[in-house]
Order: C-alpha cells, then sequence, then structure tokens
C-alpha cells in the first residue's frame, strides 16, 4: 500500500467529525470535490469503504469507525508535536478556529479579532457564528465565546468585556400616545418585540429589583430572532424591544430610543472566552487569551451590521 498522505487523513476525521463533506471542506479551507477526492483516493488504497454515503447523509462504516478512532489521536499527537515547535517562533502562526454567537462576533470583532489579526500577521481567523451552542472540541474549534452562564463546567472560563446588562427601549413615536410602563407587568398592555431563542423558545423577559425577580411572555405583534433586526423594529416606531444594553446605547444617546425600566435590569456575569484545559492551549490561543485579559472592558457602543 502507498504512503497515505495527512491531508487525506485529515479529510477522513473532519467528514467524520462534521457527518457532512461540505462543512469539513470548509474546516479544511479545501473544495468539496478535492476533499471527495482525498477521501476516495485513500478508500480505493485501504481497499474498504471508510463512509456509508446516501444524497442525504454520510456516516462512518464499521472499518470507518475503527480507523478513525486510531488515526484521530496519532493526528493529534502530530498537531501537538507541530505547535510545540510552533512556540519557538517569534510570533504565532497558523489559524484560530473560534465559534460564538453573531451578538457577541459584533462585540468583540473590532477591539478583540481586529486588533489580534493587527498584532500576529501570521495568524488567521476563522470565526464561526452560530446560535446553538455546540460542543467546541467535537466540531473542531479551539475555543468559543458564549455568555458566561452558559459555558460548559469542564472547560476553561475567560471573562469577555465585563458584566452586562439589558435594555427596555422603545421610539419615542412609540410612547407619543402611550403612558411609559413604571413596572415590568405594565408592558403586558404593550406592544412587545418578541424573542425567538436558537432552541425555538420564545424568550421571557428577565427583570430584577431588590430581590424581586420575575420572568415575564410579554405581547407583541412580532417574533424575531436576530437582535439587529429587534433594534430596527423599535426604531421603526413597532414596539417595545428587550435588548442587550451596549447594542443600544448610541441609539439612546441620540434619541432614536427611549429606555424605560431601568432599575428593574441590573448588570450581569456577561460573555467568556472558554476552551478545553486537558489539551495543550496552542500558542495562537494563548495569545489571544492575552489580549482578551489585557483589553478587560470592551467599549460600549452598537457595531453597525
Amino acid at each position: 500500500m502507498h504512503r497515505s498522505g495527512l491531508v487525506e487523513l485529515e479529510a477522513v476525521v473532519a467528514v467524520a467529525r462534521r457527518g457532512n463533506f461540505r462543512a469539513a471542506a470548509a474546516d479544511l479551507g479545501m473544495s468539496s470535490s478535492a476533499l471527495s477526492h482525498a477521501v476516495r483516493g485513500l478508500e480505493a488504497r485501504l481497499g474498504v469503504r471508510l463512509f456509508n454515503r446516501t444524497t442525504r447523509s454520510v456516516s462512518l462504516s464499521a472499518a470507518g469507525e475503527q480507523f478513525v478512532a486510531g488515526v484521530a489521536p496519532a493526528l493529534s499527537d502530530i498537531r501537538g508535536a507541530m505547535e510545540a515547535v510552533n512556540r519557538h517562533r517569534d510570533t504565532p502562526a497558523g489559524t484560530l478556529r473560534l465559534n460564538t454567537s453573531a451578538g457577541a462576533a459584533r462585540r468583540i470583532l473590532t477591539p478583540i479579532i481586529l486588533e489580534y489579526l493587527r498584532r500576529y500577521p501570521e495568524m488567521k481567523v476563522d470565526l464561526v457564528t452560530e446560535g446553538r451552542l455546540i460542543d467546541i472540541v467535537v466540531d473542531g474549534f479551539d475555543a468559543g465565546i458564549r455568555m458566561a452562564e452558559t459555558v460548559p463546567g469542564d472547560m476553561i472560563a475567560v471573562p469577555v468585556g465585563g458584566a452586562l446588562r439589558f435594555a427596555v427601549v422603545a421610539a419615542p413615536a412609540y410612547f407619543a400616545d402611550r403612558p411609559r410602563p413604571q413596572t415590568p407587568g405594565d408592558l403586558m398592555a404593550h406592544r412587545c418585540i418578541r424573542a425567538r431563542m436558537p432552541s425555538g423558545v420564545i424568550y421571557r423577559w428577565e427583570f430584577e429589583r431588590r430581590g424581586e425577580a420575575l420572568a415575564l411572555d410579554v405581547p407583541g405583534p412580532i417574533i424575531l430572532d436576530e437582535p439587529t433586526l429587534m433594534i430596527e423594529a423599535a426604531l421603526a416606531g413597532l414596539g417595545v424591544a428587550y435588548l442587550s444594553e451596549w447594542s443600544v446605547l448610541a441609539d439612546i444617546a441620540a434619541g432614536r430610543l427611549v429606555r424605560v425600566l431601568e432599575d428593574w435590569t441590573p448588570s450581569f456575569a456577561g460573555l467568556a472566552l472558554y476552551y478545553p484545559g486537558r489539551r495543550h492551549v496552542p500558542a495562537g490561543l494563548r495569545a489571544f487569551i492575552d489580549l482578551v485579559r489585557e483589553v478587560g472592558e470592551l467599549p460600549d457602543r452598537r457595531v453597525p451590521a
């Protein structure tokens, strides 16, 4: 049998991890056709089918499961050896894969991601945004950035940007012929811009003051799943919105939005960078962690979508 290249082995492991040729190809920075060719070439040399393929799904065969179980740890060791050499460089090089939400990405793009690329020109950042919380190890990410309260307990977490608050806002025109809510309960008589979570659950607006906490399933004419759309709906005067404070401070300062119930929205733990603690930390990730700690508080301003 001819010697198999690392690219072919990485291709097989990536497809096994993602269960999809297109997603695996994107992870490896190659075309779907090139990845498929690499996998088929390795299968031909091994003389066995590693994957069961249909028009709708890709899954490991019995031989494929055995092969990946043996190859994946070896590839991890090879990456670790290469990374160990990388630590002797004056500056890190390679690709840092991060998974986060769209809102968190807007929050960190300029003060952290772009600054990181300026400082470390030999690094590349592959930033993937999605609403659902994923297993960053299984899906091949170096780290994730999410709300601190959602970080898995077996991960090392580093705070990003300090505490956060929510803000209840609406356009001045909306309140022109309506009384402003004085308590959360008053919202039940208002038109609210409701939010759908990545899980599909409609978010219940959370409030707390002097030990009294409540969560309301507010009424409203529209349900959205993207904060930038909620901001646009609020600016258009459709109703009251419940959004992260940092995303609407500029609109509040400019008078485009009016804030209410401020004393019912205390601060809470914000974003956190997290990564597995049982593995060696690559030089590129270590530099990113150091930058996150250096930046400290993030600027409070809305980043245009």
